[in-house]
Parts: C-alpha cells; sequence; structure tokens
C-alpha cells in the first residue's frame, strides 16, 4: 500500500464514517481491507483503491467503511454505566416523567447489540418499580450487518460469558448447541436502526437517555464538538448523556457537563437555551 493510497483511504474513512486514523495505522488498514479486496476479486489495497477512485463501487465503499470500524462490545461493557442507569438516572426520570410515564433511551454505535440488550434487562429487572412505565431503546450504528446480529439475537457462547451474570443467561435466553437466544421479549424492546453519526439527528426525535460509548474516542476534535452540539438538541433538557471511561466533554465543548460525582454522566449545561434545572441525585430505592 502505497503512501497515497492510504491517505485515499484515510480521507474515505473520514467522510463517510467520522474515523480519524492517524498516520500508523497502515497495519490495522492492510489487515481488514485486504481480506475485502480479495473477497472482490481484486490482487490487493492498491487495485481495490484504484476500484474506489473510479467511483459507481457503492457497495464496496460501504464494505471498506464497516471492516473498518471497530465493533469490540460487550453484555454491561464496564459496569458504572448501568449502575448509573438503574441508581441515578431511573430515579430521577420515575420523577420527572411520573405524569406521562415514558422514557426515550438511545444506545448509539450499538454494534452487534450487547449494549442495548443490557438496558433491556436491567429494565426488566426493575418490572416491579417500573409497572405501567413505557421505555423505548433505539440502538443504531453505521454497519448493517452487525445491527443484524443484534436483531437476531444470537451469542456465542465466548459472547455471553463476557460481562453476562449466569442467572441472566438463563433468565432471558435459550441455547440451542453451542449458541445463546435472547428471548423475544426483550428483542422486541429495541428498535434497530442503521444510522451514521455525521447525519442529522432530527430526525431521531427526542431522547431522555443517551449512551454514546466507546466510539467518539476514534472521531477528530472537530467532529466531536458537532456530535456533542447536535444531541445537546435532542435531548431532553434534564435528560443525561453516557459516555465510555476514556471520553469527556470536558475541555471539548460546553453544551453538557458532569453530573458530580457519577463518572462518565453528564447533563445538558443549565446555563445553555435558557434555564434548566440541574441534575438532582436520587438515592436508588
Amino acid at each position: 500500500m502505497t503512501p497515497l493510497d492510504y491517505d485515499f483511504l484515510r480521507k474515505l474513512l473520514k467522510e463517510r464514517s467520522g474515523l480519524d486514523l492517524s498516520a500508523d495505522k497502515q497495519y490495522l488498514v492492510e489487515s481488514r481491507l485486504v481480506p475485502i479486496a480479495r473477497k472482490a476479486g481484486l490482487s490487493g489495497i492498491p487495485e481495490l483503491v484504484s476500484r474506489l477512485v473510479k467511483g459507481g463501487a457503492e457497495a464496496l465503499t460501504t464494505e471498506v467503511v464497516e471492516a473498518m470500524t471497530t465493533n469490540e462490545t460487550f453484555f454491561f461493557r464496564d459496569k458504572i454505566p448501568f449502575d448509573h442507569l438503574r441508581d441515578t438516572i431511573l430515579p430521577q426520570l420515575m420523577t420527572s416523567r411520573v405524569t406521562r410515564k415514558t422514557v426515550r433511551i438511545w444506545s448509539a454505535a450499538s454494534s452487534t447489540g450487547q449494549e442495548p440488550y443490557s438496558i433491556a434487562m436491567l429494565l426488566k429487572e426493575k418490572a416491579a418499580a417500573l409497572a405501567g412505565w413505557r421505555f423505548e431503546i433505539v440502538a443504531t450504528d453505521l454497519s448493517q450487518e452487525v445491527l443484524e446480529k443484534s436483531k437476531s439475537g444470537i451469542y456465542s457462547q465466548f459472547e455471553v460469558q463476557r460481562g453476562l451474570p449466569i442467572q441472566l443467561l438463563v433468565k432471558y435466553f435459550a441455547q440451542t448447541g453451542e449458541l445463546w437466544q435472547i428471548n423475544s421479549e426483550l428483542r422486541g424492546m429495541i428498535q434497530h436502526r442503521q444510522f451514521n453519526l455525521l447525519q442529522d439527528f432530527s430526525h431521531l426525535g427526542k431522547f431522555d437517555v443517551i449512551f454514546c460509548r466507546n466510539v467518539l474516542i476514534y472521531f477528530d476534535q472537530d467532529t466531536k464538538i458537532n456530535i456533542f452540539e447536535r444531541m445537546a438538541k435532542i435531548i431532553e433538557p434534564d435528560g443525561m448523556l453516557m459516555l465510555g471511561a476514556a471520553e469527556s466533554v470536558v475541555g471539548i465543548t460546553d453544551a453538557f457537563r458532569p453530573v458530580p460525582d457519577r463518572r462518565g454522566l453528564y447533563q445538558v449545561n443549565p446555563t445553555r437555551g435558557g434555564a434548566r434545572a440541574p441534575l438532582k441525585v436520587v438515592a436508588a430505592r
């Protein structure tokens, strides 16, 4: 792969997905795109780039972009965000949404579905306290392939062993051979949509909670700022944003501010867009 080939791919990936590859990631590009080239009957990455440069190869372009996105995930990943959802976010929303009793949650860059299904399981475990409430979980990802896996709710033994407590596995999954499928009730709680974070958010509607974890680390500063600004417009005034352990709004945007003593949890900045009530941390019952 020549430097010109790599520069072309870097620009393509940034334009199509926001992925900002550093100059030393050629090995990663080669490892993921050589199989794509071979599958298309091409000799290697130089011929792959030539095909993309010519245009008219939208399906191939989509394969290239999806191959380069990282889909590492597992159930209840990092644990703390789900503790925040159970102990801080839900009690707060049950107080502030008591008249409408509806909550919308967006799992952005949801990959193969472990995050939205973890949210669904958490909600089911609190079913008695949430009786009469309606929860809508929207799971989006750039890759249609990972969304299809998420829709199926089928996972390998290795995947269900990563972060999923055994009691939840037995309660919510059925085993077929070496595979496990999450039950139809939980699958029905998730709305799957193919969506690029570089696109307009407005048609997604308003959300009470946004999980956007471990994806912004792959974007450059300007792209992060743009995404935070657009998220602030579609989250309710007292809604909450959950980021990954290595991500923060601090030093990037004032659209959100950290919730005190809740690592990774943010709320819309009350000094922007008119007065908004600050989050009052409600102890879990």
